[in-house]
């Protein structure tokens, strides 16, 4: 199973235990179909939602103890017996999901971040709880650095957004900036663009670092697995400034070589 197919999810890492990977691939399983009824295909914004209603109605009946017909949700529904999983995140998932089929532009930063809050701090939330930790500072913890990795995201993908008809930068920033959605069409990096890219990325990097110090607290596998999660963010937004902020011509991403360097970097204190 590759994680590159939903990149704010760590599944498949050597870090996670044998123990738990059942239940992280069940819950992958269940938000990588779901995203994929929300974004891929040629199905119409009514079929995608009423297949996300149907999810929405599978989570119920696992929920009442009632049984459940699809492979996914038979294991699902294993999942959750077995390590008391919450319903509330993967609800949470589908929520965004459905947010996906009808809004493609988002007003406010205020706007991304609850956006953020259910389509990317569930999987923190979740993976979270299968380790044991549940203190509030941690969750706020997790939450930081779940919507920074979205946000990095949106970032990266601009041209791949704009191709799909969304724009997830805030429209009150492209109009701070003085940035319009023509430019972003004609793929136009210019000191404007790069103005506005500054400032996205600063501002991702600060929310990254708010949670930061969750990563170099936690103790064992979760700790490193975070810490490399953490560093591969901020590694990401390096790309970007490194290439001037113009996301258009070639998509930042990490390479072989980026990931000696994100060891090196875990292995050393917390980042400032």
């Amino acid at each position: 199973m590759s994680v590159d197919h939903y990149e704010n999810f760590p599944v498949a890492s050597i870090l996670l235990p044998a123990r738990l990977r059942p239940p992280v691939e069940a819950i992958y399983a269940f938000a990588r179909s779901a995203d994929d009824i929300a974004d891929e295909g040629d199905a119409s914004a009514d079929q995608r939602l009423a297949s996300l209603q149907d999810y929405a109605a599978q989570l119920d009946r696992i929920e009442a103890g009632q049984s459940v017909e699809s492979a996914l949700f038979v294991r699902l529904a294993q999942m959750v017996a077995a390590h008391a999983l919450p319903l509330q995140p993967m609800r949470d998932l589908l929520s965004a999901f459905r947010q996906d089929v009808v809004t493609v532009r988002y007003a406010t930063y205020a706007d991304l971040l609850d956006y953020c809050r259910r389509s990317a701090n569930p999987v923190g939330a979740l993976m979270l709880h299968l380790y044991g930790v549940q203190d509030a500072q941690s969750l706020r913890q997790s939450d930081a650095i779940c919507s920074a990795l979205q946000l990095i995201n949106f970032w990266q993908d601009v041209a791949i957004d704009w191709d799909k008809g969304r724009i997830y930068l805030p429209l009150e920033d492209l109009a701070r900036f003085g940035v319009g959605e023509a430019q972003i069409g004609r793929q136009q990096s210019d000191d404007r663009w790069r103005a506005l890219m500054r400032f996205e990325v600063d501002r991702a990097r600060a929310l990254m670092l708010s949670g930061a110090p969750l990563a170099w607290r936690l103790r064992g596998r979760i700790g490193w697995e975070l810490r490399l999660i953490v560093q591969g963010g901020l590694r990401i937004l390096e790309r970007i400034e490194q290439a001037d902020y113009d996301v258009f011509r070639r998509r930042p991403r990490l390479g072989r070589a980026d990931w000696a360097l994100l060891l090196a970097r875990a292995l050393m204190r917390q980042p400032a």
